[in-house]
């Protein structure tokens, strides 16, 4: 029988409670892709292998992308609940990647006979004694391990001029990473008139388009501001961050860009949001999507380094801080052997890692090569898929050609039988076919329908990274 995780309840300090196991040979911290890639593949090479993963969230181990994707576009009522989606092609999934049924209960951990995943939830790690080889939890239950990962993931920043607004502007925004915010924002998009995204990013542009469908269903009024010139400005070329801009307009939503807040106040019972050029936006919630901060709080108890630069816990190319502690996911700094130093926030990537650390903590010692990719849609029409280093003060070079009807997100996913693009092409190895159909390159002119191409950014004249812009299915070739 598996043991449905309970909400955390508050109780008298009892000593170390006997339901969680004293001892985990592989200890997971964080519950989120990363983590959940990781216990599959050490499951897969160490068969008889038992897992511990410790969650600081209710929930079992599930992947994020549908919760700015596909669940906002689901016609089911209930979808908020079941948490299942449709993907674009049709298909049913759940955002979470295995069924209760899938886990061996805490107390079966120790004994079961062919090993297991079990999930402690609602439970958080606050020290760790690498030495001793020890983790310590939130309620001072202490747990040994001889390997351990942490996938700690990160947690989204907030503004200092939100913070520094006072309670009723606090209470009227949303940082977007969980379920629960999820679930919130759901309900709120429903009751309010007005709601404001601040950030131009994936997630600020994505929730963009999902609310903006809404708006055009309810009235609902959808505001996107972000200091950029354009839609993800400092990912896409300036010509095609405008062009997206105007999709995203398209979608229905007011985008205000150039936008830098001064300050936020509540006042008549609405949020007023004050631009540092004077400009001022009255609305009733706020959803801020400016980034994420790395969760490293355990590097100090652990002595463990912080890169300075990117933020996350530094490993080397196998993605190892110690010898029997390994990171992974938003929270890993690696070194890439192809193109150096780097931490990466994508979903794709925790899959990757975190695949990557599980083969490696049962002893496979494999350095990080394969590049992730990362995809963005902006609703089922829009969509592109990026690898390497997309970052918009590269030189860039793009090629581009008219699109069909089968140059969409919805086509591609009922081509590959996968929403989740990624795991369709992980496996992939590029075939021996050359993009030989492009046409000539041509020189992008302002004001073009930019219906699908590909666009490579260029360091020291080498290509480093790739962005297949509505076009689909040629990953592996790109990597």
């Amino acid at each position: 029988p598996t043991v449905e995780p309970a909400a955390p309840t508050v109780e008298s300090p009892a000593p170390t409670l006997p339901e969680i196991p004293a001892h985990a040979p592989y200890l997971l911290i964080g519950g989120g892709t990363a983590s959940f890639a990781a216990a599959r593949s050490i499951r897969a090479r160490d068969p008889g292998a038992r897992v511990l993963i410790i969650t600081d969230e209710p929930d079992l181990p599930y992947m994020r992308p549908p919760l700015s994707k596909e669940l906002w576009f689901s016609d089911d009522p209930s979808a908020t609940e079941t948490l299942r989606f449709k993907q674009w092609n049709g298909k049913e999934r759940s955002v979470y990647f295995q069924p209760p049924s899938f886990y061996v209960s805490l107390q079966d951990l120790p004994n079961v006979e062919n090993g297991g995943v079990a999930v402690l939830a609602g439970r958080k790690v606050v020290h760790m004694d690498v030495r001793g080889n020890k983790v310590r939890l939130d309620d001072n239950a202490e747990i040994s391990y001889d390997k351990c990962l942490i996938a700690t993931g990160g947690v989204p920043r907030n503004m200092q001029v939100i913070e520094r607004a006072g309670e009723e502007v606090t209470k009227r925004t949303t940082l977007f990473r969980r379920i629960e915010d999820f679930k919130s924002l759901e309900k709120i998009s429903r009751e309010v008139k007005s709601v404001t995204i601040i950030g131009g990013g994936f997630l600020g542009s994505e929730l963009a388009c999902a609310l903006g469908r809404r708006s055009i269903e309810s009235g609902l009024e959808v505001i996107q501001m972000f200091p950029e010139r354009g839609n993800m400005g400092k990912v896409l070329p300036e010509y095609l961050s405008n062009w997206t801009t105007e999709k995203v307009k398209r979608e229905g939503v007011n985008v205000i860009t150039e936008a830098l807040v001064k300050n936020v106040s509540f006042e008549n019972g609405r949020v007023q949001i004050k631009l540092k050029d004077g400009r001022m936006v009255t609305t009733d919630h706020i959803v801020a999507a400016v980034g994420l901060e790395p969760s490293v709080e355990l590097a100090k108890s652990a002595g463990l380094e912080v890169d300075s630069d990117f933020g996350g816990y530094r490993v080397n190319a196998e993605l190892q801080a110690r010898s029997n502690i390994w990171v992974a996911g938003d929270a890993a700094c690696f070194y890439d052997i192809r193109l150096g130093r780097r931490r990466v926030e994508h979903h794709d990537h925790a899959v990757v890692s975190g695949r990557l650390a599980g083969e490696n903590m049962t002893g496979a010692s494999k350095p990080y090569w394969h590049q992730s990719m990362f995809w963005s849609d902006l609703g089922p029409d829009v969509g592109y898929e990026a690898i390497g280093i997309v970052d918009s003060s590269l030189p860039t070079v793009g090629v581009f050609a008219k699109a069909t009807s089968k140059d969409t997100p919805k086509a591609a996913t009922e081509q590959s039988g996968t929403g989740i693009r990624s795991e369709s092409e992980t496996e992939d190895v590029a075939t021996g076919e050359v993009i030989a159909s492009l046409p000539t390159p041509q020189a992008p002119q302002q004001g073009d329908d930019y219906g699908k191409g590909v666009i490579f950014y260029l360091r020291d004249k080498v290509v480093v990274g790739i962005i297949l812009w509505n076009v689909f299915n040629r990953m592996p070739i790109a990597r």
